[in-house]
């Protein structure tokens, strides 16, 4: 039973690890659309095609305000940090029970 809970560690730590490295990539896009990028630059490129699936239908959920703030990379970094305090948290502890 040992092996199930290994795997089940093995799991949660690469969900883990891609959970934090998208919220790093969202961050940056973040930082960078202040500086008004160019968009042919093949770095904003990459973090546009990376970022937006996710933040299109938060976009669609919560449209920026009239001033021009554009709450959906944060809103996407609170969902992140979420599933890594619900989901992940979890899958830690059913694989320690399971050692």
């Amino acid at each position: 039973m040992f092996v199930f809970g290994n795997v089940v560690l093995g799991i949660a730590k690469v969900l883990d690890v891609a959970l934090n490295i998208y919220m790093w990539v969202i961050i940056i896009r973040a930082l960078i659309s202040w500086v008004n990028p160019d968009p042919y630059n093949p770095i904003v490129q990459i973090l546009t095609k990376m970022t937006e699936p996710v933040l299109r239908p938060i976009r669609k959920l919560v449209p920026p305000y009239k001033v021009g703030i554009d709450f959906s990379p944060l809103i996407a970094a609170l969902i992140i940090l979420f599933l890594q305090y619900a989901l992940i948290n979890t899958l830690y502890r059913i694989g320690n029970s399971m050692g």
